[in-house]
């Protein structure tokens, strides 16, 4: 199955770039570009790709808010959204995450890194750079002091915190499953369980939870 992708970026050069290395995958497919946040949502309306790349720092309408309207808690239809950006800085990530993005990457990730962040997105999954993800989401849990994390709809199985642990460390479906010695379908159960548990709308939300309940630290 071909991944349709929209590329939004503000700067020439960079989209071209993006645009590229993706077109460059078998099954990669920029069905289009845009150089703001307000022709990125319009974009993505009509043209409703498999997964948004967006960069953080755009005129019109930002990377966050844009992926807040096409994939944040009050959309019905969410599209999948990975955000990357030059700026390493913890209050975007977490801004991006929050606002319903399925991946964040920098820059400078390499092509590997980003086929693999739209194959993720596409697939249900997220991913986070691995340089920021342990140290954005303990120094988020560090914040949040005299605000106890929600509470689970009903008390983590022995198996869901097993699950729970890889998952907030960025391991992938297929990693957990080889480290618990069980199928990814029976994974992918553990992690529809906790999602609903946890009232988490992504794997991302599940690992904020992980991180703020103290399960995992940085």
């Amino acid at each position: 199955m071909t991944i349709r992708v929209l590329v939004a970026d503000d700067q020439d050069i960079v989209r071209a770039g993006l645009t590229m290395i993706l077109d460059a995958q078998p099954d990669i497919d920029v069905v289009g570009e845009a150089a703001d946040g307000r022709e990125a949502v319009a974009l993505a309306r009509r043209l409703r790709p498999d997964v948004c790349l967006f960069d953080i720092r755009m005129p019109e309408v930002d990377g966050i808010e844009a992926t807040r309207q096409l994939a944040g808690p009050d959309v019905d239809d969410p599209l999948a959204v990975v955000v990357i950006t030059t700026f390493d800085l913890d209050e975007y990530v977490y801004g991006a995450l929050k606002a319903g993005a399925r991946g964040f990457l920098l820059k400078d990730a390499g092509p590997a890194l980003l086929t693999q962040a739209i194959h993720a997105a596409a697939l249900g999954d997220a991913l986070i750079a691995p340089s920021i993800t342990a140290r954005l989401l303990a120094a988020f849990a560090g914040t949040r002091v005299g605000e106890p994390p929600a509470q689970p709809i009903e008390p983590l199985t022995g198996r869901e915190e097993e699950v729970l642990i890889p998952v907030a460390q960025g391991r992938t479906n297929s990693e957990i499953a080889d480290d618990l010695h069980i199928s990814i379908s029976t994974v992918k159960t553990h992690l529809a369980s906790l999602m609903r548990k946890l009232d988490a709308r992504n794997r991302v939300e599940i690992a904020m939870w992980a991180y703020e309940t103290g399960r995992v630290r940085g």
